[in-house]
């Protein structure tokens, strides 16, 4: 089960998730190309080790474990993989 980056990040991307996450899943970063284009932030569902660390670092509560994912917000779970050409 993977973690999900949903709505409350658009237009938002602050990056304290990326500083916390151990194996480097969350992307772009600020330094990556197309962070400037990106509307949000995304979790590599491969990568994602499923460890938590980014949830409580979110400022926005954008980011859920898979199972947990709001109704409203489920196209996120594509939308996320989707980035990663999962």
């Amino acid at each position: 089960m993977a973690y999900i980056i949903a709505e409350p990040c658009i237009g938002t991307k602050d990056t304290a998730c990326v500083d916390a996450c151990p194996v480097d899943c969350i992307h772009p970063k600020k330094d990556e190309d197309g962070f400037a284009e990106a509307d949000q932030l995304f979790i590599d569902p491969v990568e994602c080790i499923d460890c938590g660390a980014c949830v409580p670092a979110c400022p926005v509560s954008a980011i859920f474990a898979q199972d947990d994912l709001p109704e409203k917000w489920a196209h996120f779970t594509e939308k996320n993989a989707t980035h990663f050409g999962r």
